[in-house]
């Protein structure tokens, strides 16, 4: 899989990127994660990437031309599954989507900043807009990160037990169960005892009921 980030502020993107499982699945070349500067393709004397906007109002808009100049030449080298945008009003993001992304061959994520970006590149070049929630963040950069790691950590290979991922929250509708590890007593708190009994029949049942009451309490729109 390949990955193209394109942002106003790349910088906030290089300690995400140079740790943990991103930066394996990177060192195992599982994923390619290149990260493209927008100033790069303003042509000005001052590097100029945002205006602002027409009709006036609060905020600088991204300008057109350096984001389509930028995703142009990366669609002259190869195809693109997607052209995703993050904007906090965009299409929810979930595991089910990140179970779809992690099939595609070849991403670009588009970071908006400062109030958004010209409507013109949402038209003609994105061909899907998601949000991480319904709030709003200085620019995309975090939200990128979030659906990157979301993303990659489902290539087979990315992390080292390839059942946790499998065993995620969100990924059959219901949240984790409770987890324990050693001590068996830790300040007068015992680990359940179906856990260090050795019977996995048993710990499933237990570990299944667990789930549905986790979520029927912190999450009751799950279980509609």
């Amino acid at each position: 899989m390949r990955i193209d980030i394109i942002s106003a502020v790349p910088l906030l993107l290089k300690s995400p990127l140079s740790e943990s499982i991103l930066k394996r699945a990177q060192e195992k070349k599982l994923v390619q994660i290149i990260v493209h500067d927008l100033r790069s393709y303003a042509h000005d004397k001052h590097k100029i990437i945002d205006l602002p906007p027409y009709g006036g109002g609060a905020g600088m808009i991204l300008k057109p031309e350096p984001i389509f100049e930028c995703v142009e030449k990366l669609q002259s080298e190869r195809t693109y599954d997607d052209i995703i945008y993050v904007t906090a009003d965009g299409e929810a993001f979930d595991q089910k989507m990140a179970n779809d992304l992690s099939l595609k061959k070849n991403l670009i994520i588009l970071c908006g900043h400062y109030k958004g970006i010209d409507q013109r590149v949402r038209e003609i070049l994105v061909t899907r807009e998601i949000s991480i929630g319904d709030y709003v963040l200085t620019g995309g950069e975090l939200a990128a990160m979030v659906i990157s790691d979301a993303v990659i950590r489902l290539i087979p290979g990315a992390i080292g037990d390839g059942e946790s991922a499998l065993t995620d929250s969100f990924q059959d509708g219901l949240l984790d169960a409770p987890s324990y590890t050693r001590p068996p007593e830790f300040r007068g708190m015992k680990v359940p005892e179906v856990l260090l009994g050795g019977n996995h029949k048993e710990v499933s049942k237990w570990k299944e009921k667990q789930r549905k009451l986790k979520t029927q309490h912190r999450r009751k729109d799950m279980m509609q």
